[in-house]
């Protein structure tokens, strides 16, 4: 069902997570750059080249229905990243600075399917694949130029809510995961939460209903004069009930007591398998209080046994995960984390960042997604 390895291109390498399952395969990958002394235009010519291999290497059915790219600095890189997106008309894209931490100026997660049919949502930002009744509706890179990160974050959820209105679907019955890019996150952060807790309210989603699993992180998007960007997913076709909410309380607190509102994972249950998406997720317990301070390794640990909780708790484990996200808010402790990752993940596909987390006594935040087999008859499958 899974199968994890490692592959060597002209100029990058590429960790590839394939999980199969019924007619509908899930292929995650991670692209590097090989060597981060080459000029820019070069990284993005080698990634590219890695990234045709790959899809090449996939079969002539797959299809990729999400992108990532990770920048070192957008401002100078991403009009000739989207200059070369522009004649790719296959998946949401998302581009954030974030820089890859060893030392390269750009980098690749993409998320396929095999088995499904994709397109663009014409009129909207959201890209769908569909297969077996449901309608996969993934976005990239909702941003504004409002006066501040507050309004810019009620605009964002408001075209986002307008687009999913148009397919029949709401924020609080569809959206499963939302990813907030936040510049200054220090500063800017608060107003970005405060935005989401009164969208929230509007559209009915409180601590009696549910939340919506998601990553609050530092980043800039293409555009640098926008504050804030938002990528998502919603599905189309669930039943009640088929969405499933993850605590894990006996190490994490819920966020809504400390004034915030996501969850901390939600899973969903198809016929055939169940997708796991756990939030971006620190060293902290029970009580909301942070763990170690002031130690990154043992902050990596903690924060590794809390993702390992909430993924136990949907039934999974970390031989379910198909790729890691790795936030450090400090460059200096890249040693220490891509050792411990290195070591417990050699083939997973994994990237570590340098990007602020929201609250500073936190040195890193690990974000995932998982699926694992399951025979869930009373829904169809994926």
């Amino acid at each position: 069902m899974h199968h994890e390895q490692s592959v060597a291109y002209d100029g990058a390498t590429a960790e590839i997570h394939t999980f199969s399952a019924g007619s509908v395969d899930e292929v995650h990958a991670m692209l590097h750059v090989s060597d981060p002394t080459l000029p820019y235009e070069a990284q993005l010519e080698a990634l590219q080249r890695a990234y045709a291999a790959l899809l090449g290497s996939q079969g002539s059915d797959a299809l990729p229905v999400f992108k990532r790219y990770f920048l070192s600095d957008a401002a100078n890189q991403a009009n000739l990243l989207l200059s070369h997106e522009i004649d790719d008309p296959m998946g949401a894209l998302s581009v954030v600075q974030q820089p890859p931490l060893d030392g390269t100026k750009i980098a690749l997660w993409v998320y396929m399917l095999r088995g499904a049919k994709a397109q663009a949502v014409p009129g909207t930002q959201l890209f769908e694949a569909t297969h077996n009744g449901y309608r996969h509706l993934w976005a990239g890179a909702y941003c504004n130029k409002e006066a501040d990160s507050e309004a810019q974050t009620t605009i964002i959820f408001n075209s986002y809510i307008l687009d999913l209105a148009a397919q029949g679907c709401t924020l609080s019955d569809n959206c499963v995961r939302t990813w907030f890019y936040v510049s200054d996150i220090d500063n800017r952060y608060a107003g970005m939460v405060r935005a989401r807790n009164a969208v929230f309210e509007t559209q009915g989603l409180t601590e009696h209903t549910h939340y919506i699993a998601s990553t609050g992180i530092g980043g800039i998007g293409a555009d640098p004069k926008s504050h804030v960007h938002m990528d998502a997913y919603a599905v189309s076709g669930l039943q009640s009930g088929q969405m499933q909410y993850l605590y894990a309380a006996d190490h994490l607190n819920r966020t809504s007591e400390y004034g915030v509102r996501f969850e901390r994972g939600t899973v969903v249950h198809y016929g055939d398998r169940d997708q796991i998406f756990i939030s971006g997720t620190a060293s902290i317990n029970d009580k909301g209080q942070i763990v170690h301070a002031g130690d990154i390794r043992r902050q990596a640990e903690r924060t590794l046994e809390n993702v390992g909780a909430l993924l136990a708790e949907a039934g999974a484990d970390f031989s379910n995960v198909g790729q890691m996200i790795v936030y450090l808010r400090d460059h200096a402790d890249y040693a220490v984390v891509s050792h411990l990752f290195a070591e417990r993940f050699p083939s997973k596909p994994v990237i570590i960042v340098n990007a602020p987390v929201c609250r500073p006594g936190w040195l890193i935040e690990v974000e995932c997604m998982a699926v694992r087999p399951a025979h869930n008859s009373a829904y169809a499958a994926f």
